[in-house]
């Protein structure tokens, strides 16, 4: 059985385009020793940008989908870890997780994958990932609990990475921010909450899902009583 390396060259330009064209002076993530956190904050969105677009690109190109490697889990990964990041960036945040996990999932994505291959023999098809544990997180508008486009591609990316958890059981947590009464904002995080089951439940989630909601409990940036707060205003999904 022969060992072959996967060949970027023969992806479409335009995978090869979203993934290597940064503005001036934004470090490649594969280039030793690259820090996001270090970037400044234009600079950093320009590169989270391009990360979650070349990672987007990769989950769309046939060869790596098809592939017998773990190409396929790494860009969805970095779709959905890039795509967290490039969230809290709009509201002005440096999320260390995220961008940690962007960086960690990207430098994966963008190795050289191996895959064995029998001599005349067609590629065997993609085993079922790894089940991966998130957390996944989803923000919200103010006083809404509609799925935005950025959050359906994080959700995607949660439903997909349930294949292999087997019997596990998926967390859906609902939260807002200080907005508004406490009991307001149970129910809002209920609704929350359960829109997301909703959506994993219907587009190819396996495990078991369950549901909590915990109001102005539990933020993720601590802001006096009626403050709104993006980063408050979430979905947290995890796998136990």
């Amino acid at each position: 059985m022969g060992v072959k390396m996967l060949n970027y060259r023969k992806w479409p330009a335009s995978a090869l385009a979203l993934g290597c064209l940064l503005a001036p002076g934004v470090t490649l993530a594969q280039d030793a020793g690259s820090d996001l956190m270090s970037l400044d904050r234009k600079s950093l969105k320009v590169e989270v940008q391009s990360r979650f677009d070349a990672a987007l690109a990769q989950t769309e190109t046939a060869s790596v989908v098809s592939a017998d490697s773990p190409a396929f889990m790494w860009a969805s990964q970095a779709k959905v870890q890039c795509g967290i990041a490039r969230g809290f960036l709009k509201s002005g945040t440096k999320d260390p997780v995220s961008l940690g996990k962007c960086d960690e999932a990207y430098r994966r994505m963008m190795a050289p994958q191996m895959v064995s291959e029998a001599p005349g023999a067609p590629l065997a098809p993609p085993a079922a990932g790894p089940c991966l544990a998130g957390p996944y997180i989803v923000f919200f508008d103010w006083d809404s609990s509609r799925i935005s486009p950025d959050a359906v591609t994080v959700l995607d990316s949660a439903a997909a990475s349930t294949v292999g958890c087997g019997s596990a059981t998926i967390r859906i947590a609902g939260y807002t921010d200080r907005s508004g009464s406490e009991q307001y904002n149970m129910g809002l995080s209920t609704r929350r909450a359960e829109v997301v089951r909703g959506y994993l439940a219907g587009n190819g989630a396996t495990a078991q899902l369950t549901t909590q909601a915990f109001g102005e409990g539990n933020p993720r940036v601590p802001t006096a009583d009626g403050v709104r707060e993006i980063q408050n205003r979430r979905v947290e999904i995890t796998v136990e």
